[in-house]
């Protein structure tokens, strides 16, 4: 009965008795079910499971997402996280308060923007240690991208790598601790009365929050559903960001968003959904293949994120020749495979699973 709702005595002494159950749709490393108590209220259950993956730590998964839900239940005001009503570690379960999605609306990105600032802008020294630090590009990474432009016959000046090398040692997150949910996609983000509040916290980590925040300009690079925000929007949508965090700490965000963008270009995985990074070197298979994850192939995030990259560095004083490596790199790839698409405009994004 591995759909089976696992609500122990003890759960039901904290939270309440189970009158009915319903499992939704949940990714394959979860069980997740809407449950109405006898007493009329409706709670979320989420068990932590191993996805069928030997490997995937189930246990560290679950305590990452108890960790980064209680620290974002800091939040005073609008919440930005659903509360943690009661937890099974033995079952890696977990009851979350239930959260009333309004779904769809045209103008969703300021909304999103603000409450992204706000559940960055809760942790700080004091908190070092209760999450992991967020990992970022390695040197492998980098070396790999100039791998791939060097397979499309790309020349790779050699100051590339020094400033490649350079952007590796700037995305240390130390000293940074913005709570980052680690995977801020359309679908854990839920539209309520009062502001937006993020589900699934698996990959919560302590961070530079222009990690998320490059989100809008990359292309959503963690998301099946890869979109593309420009011109007004992106400049809305950033200043939102911009000036909540600046009014909760009374500091301008910190870092380059360059920076944080160019780290997300770099790395191979962030053309795969989660089940197959850590697998295979994924730039190396592009010169072969334009494999789909989404509604969009992985050449066709990757021209994106060039132009991003490209268009963002050249007058910067630190990525100037990875700015025009880029740059030749997207020619080549077009020229190459001229029916890549851009990607699909930010107001084209899912709202329910049944769009997926």
């Amino acid at each position: 009965m591995l759909n089976r709702l696992p609500f122990d005595e003890a759960l039901r002494s904290d939270v309440g008795i189970p009158e009915r159950s319903k499992l939704l749709d949940s990714s394959p490393r979860s069980r997740v079910w809407r449950v109405r108590l006898a007493d009329r209220r409706l709670v979320i259950v989420k068990q932590i499971t191993d996805g069928g993956d030997a490997s995937a730590d189930a246990d560290t998964r679950f305590a990452r997402e108890i960790a980064g839900l209680r620290l974002a239940g800091r939040a005073i005001g609008p919440a930005v996280a659903p509360a943690v009503l009661a937890t099974d570690p033995s079952s890696r379960v977990m009851v979350l308060e239930h959260v009333d999605d309004l779904g769809r609306t045209d103008d969703w990105m300021p909304g999103y923007a603000e409450a992204l600032a706000r559940l960055h802008a809760l942790t700080g020294p004091a908190d070092e240690g209760a999450l992991p630090a967020w990992s970022g590009p390695t040197a492998a990474d980098a070396e790999s991208f100039l791998t791939l432009a060097r397979a499309f016959d790309v020349p790779v000046p050699s100051v590339a790598l020094d400033e490649l090398t350079a952007l590796l040692d700037r995305l240390v997150p130390t000293p940074h601790l913005a709570l980052l949910h680690g995977d801020p996609c359309p679908g854990n983000d839920l539209r309520t009365s009062d502001g937006v509040r993020f589900v699934d916290f698996e990959r919560a980590s302590l961070g530079n929050g222009l990690v998320e925040l490059a989100y809008f300009r990359i292309g959503f690079p963690t998301c099946w559903c890869a979109m593309s925000v420009t011109a007004a929007p992106l400049a809305e949508v950033e200043d939102v960001y911009r000036t909540t965090w600046r009014s909760l700490t009374g500091r301008d965000v910190p870092g380059d968003l360059a920076d944080a963008c160019a780290g997300w270009l770099i790395q191979g995985d962030a053309l795969v959904e989660r089940a197959h990074r850590g697998t295979v070197d994924q730039f190396a298979r592009v010169p072969t293949e334009d494999f789909t994850w989404g509604r969009v192939s992985a050449r066709e995030r990757l021209v994106h994120r060039l132009g991003v990259v490209a268009g963002m560095t050249r007058d910067h004083d630190h990525l100037h020749a990875v700015g025009r490596l880029s740059s030749a790199l997207a020619a080549r790839l077009s020229a190459c495979r001229p029916a890549l698409r851009p990607l699909p405009p930010h107001d084209t994004r899912p709202w329910s699973q049944a769009e997926s």
